[in-house]
This record gives C-alpha cells, structure tokens and sequence, in this order.
C-alpha cells in the first residue's frame, strides 16, 4: 500500500533531535516522523509528528529532501524545522499502536559523533547535507581512496 512519510529535522546547539525506539529487540535512534494521514499536507503531517513524538511544537523552516520508497510505495519527504528555545523535548507515543506496543523510549540531543554509523547513514538521505552546519562537517571528513 502506498502511504507517504514525512520527518522532522530540528537542530540545536549542533545537535539533531532523534527519538529513540525498541523494535524487536533492537534500540535504535531516528528522526521523528511518521505517516501522513489523508487530506493532510506534508507541513501539517511533520509537525504533528514532531509533536506525537517529541511533545514539542515546531515550524517548518523548508524541505530538505525526498526519498522514494522501493516498488512504489510512497515518498518520504524530510523537513528542517525549528522549535521555541523554551520548548523543552519529552517521550511521546504513536497512536498507532497500544500503550502496551509503544516503541518509542526516549528522545535526545545528539551530535553527529553521539549517533551510530548507520543511524547516521538516514540522516545523511534526509538531506542533513543540507544544514550549513553539516555540510561543514561533511566536508571535513576522512576522504580516503583505499583502492
């Protein structure tokens, strides 16, 4: 079925957003985000899902990216938003599943170094390359040719 998603980018002090999840054993970290409902935009969607997910209220600044999904099953578009410097980031939930089926355990401030190669990796496809700050950073990485 064909269903678009969309994801919050939201930095501060350096540092991304990214809300952690336990899925199947496995503890991971992504940016908030989620499906987007019927008769819903993009820029509608990302922010209700910044707040289901993080308790925080933000404005989208622009689309940084979008991806396509395999075999046709929809797009995820990626946007930069910012949030009020009082907000302050909490556990949400996903009212897609029950109280008892809830994956996501946390949220964070991380910096690039703080979050695992290929956590980061999706940040990189959500158009990260796209924030001044990280292009810097991206440039200024080990670009070695072993071959």
């Amino acid at each position: 079925m064909r269903r678009d998603r969309v994801q919050a980018v939201v930095i501060r002090d350096d540092k991304i957003l990214m809300v952690k999840h336990k899925m199947n054993g496995r503890i991971f970290y992504c940016l908030p985000g989620g499906g987007v409902e019927e008769g819903e935009t993009y820029e509608d969607a990302v922010t209700r899902e910044l707040l289901e997910e993080a308790l925080v209220h933000g404005k989208v600044i622009r689309k940084l990216s979008v991806q396509y999904k395999p075999d046709n099953r929809g797009e995820v578009h990626s946007f930069l938003l910012e949030i009020g410097e009082d907000e302050v980031i909490g556990k949400g939930i996903d009212p897609e599943f029950s109280m008892e089926e809830q994956t996501i355990i946390g949220s964070a401030w991380l910096s690039l170094e703080e979050i695992g190669d290929v956590d980061r990796a999706y940040l990189w496809a959500a158009g990260l390359n796209r924030v001044d700050f990280f292009h810097e950073k991206l440039l200024n990485l080990d670009n070695k040719i072993y071959v």
